[in-house]
C-alpha cells in the first residue's frame, strides 16, 4: 500500500488550487502516494483550466476511494464556494472554507485513514473574517488535535530549522525562551528527523542574543535557559550543541554540513535563512502532532493568483516529504 495524502486546498482566492494541480501533474507523486484533495471540485476544475493541465477531476466520498489513478484528481467535494470566487481578494468565505477542509482532513488523519496532511496556504485575515480566530495552520492543528507541545519546522535542500516560538510579537520572545520549552523542541526535532530517515540527528541550538549574550553583557537568557536545556538533551544521548551564535550557526549547518537542524528561538530567526536559501523549495512541517502535516513554505501569493504562473516546487516537495514521513511512521499499517 501507498500512504494516503490528504491535500487541503487552502484559500481559494490564492494560488493553492493552482499549485496543487501543477504538483499533481507529476506522475511520480502517484508512484509514491495516493493524493486526495479536500476542497471544492469546481475550484480545482477552474485551476486545471487556468494552468492548462490535461487532468480530470472526480468527486469521492472518502480518502479510501481516491488517489489511485494518475491523470485524475480525486476531490472530497465540500461545494463551499462559487466557481467565480474572485482571485486576490480577502474573502471570509474562502477563509472559513479553508478551515473546514483542514478540519475534515484532521478527522480522517486521527482515524489513520489519511497518513499525512499536506496543506496549501491560507490567508490569516480571510480566516478571521470567516470567524476562525487563529494566527495560522500550526495553531489550528494544535487545537484540533488537542496538542500543546508542538512546533514549526522548516526544511529546504540545504537547511532545516525548528522554532521555540513562532507567531508572537518580538517583545514577547525572551519570556518564551525557557529551558523546558527548548528541551521539548529538541526532542521534537530528534523525533521528526528520525521520521525523515536521519538515524542520528546532529542538532545545533541557536543563541537568542548577540554573541549568545557575551557572558551576560547582552542578555542572560542564553546562559540561564539555553545552556541547561542543551545539557539536559546531551544527558539523553542526543548529539546536540549550543547555544551557537546566530550569526554563524546557519552557515555551519547549510554550507559546512556540521548540523542536520538548527533550533531557533523565534519566527524570523529561522524563516529568513530558509527563505534566502530555498524560497521555492521550502517545506513547513508541524511536529509534535499525532498526525503528520507538511505544507508549502509560502503564502497565498495574491499578486499571481489566477494567472497560472505560480511556482509549485514547494508543494511538490511537501507532498514528497509527507509521503516519506508517512512511510516510516505507518510502516506496519502500509506493509500489511
Amino acid at each position: 500500500m501507498k500512504p494516503v495524502l490528504g491535500i487541503t486546498m487552502g484559500d481559494a482566492a490564492g494560488v493553492g488550487p493552482e499549485i496543487i494541480v501543477k504538483a499533481l501533474m507529476d506522475k511520480t507523486i502517484y508512484e509514491k502516494a495516493r493524493p486526495v484533495v479536500f476542497g471544492d471540485k469546481k475550484i480545482i476544475q477552474r485551476a486545471v483550466k487556468i494552468v492548462g493541465a490535461d487532468l480530470e477531476c472526480k468527486a469521492v466520498l472518502n480518502p479510501a476511494e481516491g488517489g489511485d489513478t494518475y491523470g485524475c484528481i480525486d476531490v472530497i467535494d465540500f461545494n463551499n464556494l462559487p466557481e467565480d470566487l474572485p482571485f486576490a481578494k480577502i474573502d471570509g468565505r474562502a477563509g472559513k472554507a479553508a478551515y473546514e477542509y483542514l478540519k475534515k482532513a484532521v478527522d480522517y488523519a486521527m482515524k489513520k485513514e489519511v497518513h499525512a496532511i499536506v496543506t496549501a496556504p491560507l490567508n490569516k485575515e480571510a480566516l478571521n473574517l470567516g470567524g476562525v480566530h487563529y494566527p495560522g495552520h500550526t495553531e489550528i492543528l494544535g487545537a484540533l488535535t488537542g496538542q500543546k507541545d508542538f512546533s514549526m519546522m522548516l526544511t529546504s535542500p540545504k537547511l532545516k530549522v525548528i522554532h521555540v516560538s513562532t507567531h508572537v510579537a518580538l517583545s514577547r520572545v525572551p519570556a518564551l525562551v525557557k529551558k523546558e520549552r527548548i528541551e521539548k523542541v529538541i526532542d521534537l526535532a530528534y523525533d521528526a528527523l528520525r521520521l525523515m530517515g536521519i538515524e542520528k540527528p546532529r542538532i545545533a541550538v541557536a543563541g537568542l542574543n548577540p554573541h549568545c549574550g557575551e557572558g551576560g553583557l547582552f542578555g542572560t537568557e542564553d546562559d540561564k535557559e539555553i545552556v541547561p536545556a542543551v545539557k539536559a538533551a546531551c544527558n539523553k544521548g542526543y548529539d546536540v550543541i549550543g547555544p551557537v551564535p546566530p550569526d554563524s550557526v546557519f552557515h555551519r549547518a547549510a554550507n559546512l554540513n556540521e548540523f542536520d537542524i538548527v533550533v531557533v528561538m523565534y519566527h524570523d530567526q529561522g524563516h529568513i535563512p530558509i527563505k534566502v536559501l530555498g524560497f521555492d523549495s521550502g517545506v513547513n512541517v508541524t511536529v509534535g502532532l499525532p498526525c503528520i502535516r507538511t505544507s508549502v513554505d509560502h503564502g497565498t501569493a495574491f499578486p499571481v493568483a489566477g494567472k497560472g504562473i505560480a511556482n509549485s516546487k514547494s508543494m511538490t516537495a511537501a507532498l514528497e516529504l509527507g509521503a516519506q514521513m508517512a512511510r516510516v511512521k505507518f510502516a506496519d499499517i502500509l506493509n500489511n
